[in-house]
């Protein structure tokens, strides 16, 4: 079966209902083993084309991961760029803001950890947090150190949308291809990861008791997706929102969007010049010698 990513995108424009997207569709596998023989397919072609995309040097991949907690972020991570060479490819994970961190404005944090041209910048969480786990807990906002009147305004979100979509066009017009994804997990599913990172000795680092006390704000996350989703979709810099029930589906799906990204570009290994022909001719015969 043949993943079209376009069946996972978010329009410009679109008004999402997260109830009216699917967290669990129907696997693109039979089996374990042809998983296996699918996401090895996947990431030989991914290697392929982050060699080229180094040695063409002139777009930057961002990856950004959103979800909520056991959606699979990580899992995701370290499945699909298992194959990429680590000299192209950073991640960075991004928790609660540090001190210096909230002496800035919301983008700065992420802003300098951006990917150069010719790597991949992955990010396990992102910017993004400053308008869904911020707008569920309005309180954060007072920690921020913002000015009294930015906080009391109700367009404060809006203007955020407004910002972070700016910002993604800035970088698209300066050769940074930025692609987001929603890793769409059900609330059972999520319960169903929770006992087992209970319940499993080597799982039971992945939990912790505030995990489970915002598992209590789903609703409200969810509609904070919702609005988030809707207005920072772009031509430039679309969201994907991914069914993460089946991990395994997931990964699979995620690679498609990559390669799909990659495959857009226009990438070609720099073309030697004539006084370096010459210059390799003579090495060789050097080298025969």
């Amino acid at each position: 079966m043949k993943i079209d990513s376009n069946d996972f995108i978010v329009h410009t424009d679109e008004k999402v209902k997260l109830s009216k997207r699917p967290t669990n569709i129907k696997l693109f596998f039979k089996s374990k083993k042809e998983y296996q023989k699918l996401l090895e397919n996947q990431l030989q072609k991914l290697s392929t084309l982050q060699r080229l995309h180094y040695a063409s040097n002139r777009y930057a991949l961002l990856l950004i991961l959103q979800g909520m907690d056991a959606a699979g972020k990580d899992g995701a991570i370290r499945h699909v760029m298992s194959g990429v060479d680590p000299q192209g490819c950073e991640v960075f994970s991004f928790k609660q803001p540090s001190t210096e961190e909230l002496e800035h404005d919301f983008l700065w944090r992420t802003t300098h950890r951006l990917p150069e041209r010719g790597r991949i910048g992955i990010f396990n969480r992102s910017y993004y947090e400053e308008v869904l786990i911020v707008r569920v807990h309005p309180d954060i906002l007072r920690s921020e150190h913002l000015p009294e009147e930015l906080v009391e305004d109700k367009n404060i979100w809006n203007e955020r949308y407004r910002s972070i979509v700016d910002f993604e066009r800035h970088l698209y017009h300066n050769g940074t291809r930025t692609i987001k994804i929603f890793l769409h997990l059900s609330h059972e599913e999520q319960q169903k990861r929770f006992l087992e990172r209970v319940d499993e000795p080597d799982k039971n680092w992945k939990f912790s008791l505030s995990d489970f006390h915002e598992r209590k704000y789903w609703k409200q996350y969810m509609n904070a997706y919702e609005a988030c989703l809707s207005a920072t979709s772009t031509k430039h810099a679309p969201w994907y929102v991914v069914p993460a029930d089946d991990k395994e589906n997931a990964r699979l799906i995620v690679s498609q969007i990559l390669l799909d990204t990659f495959n857009e570009l226009k990438m070609a290994y720099p073309k030697t010049t004539a006084k370096h022909r010459r210059e390799l001719k003579s090495i060789r015969k050097l080298l025969k010698k």
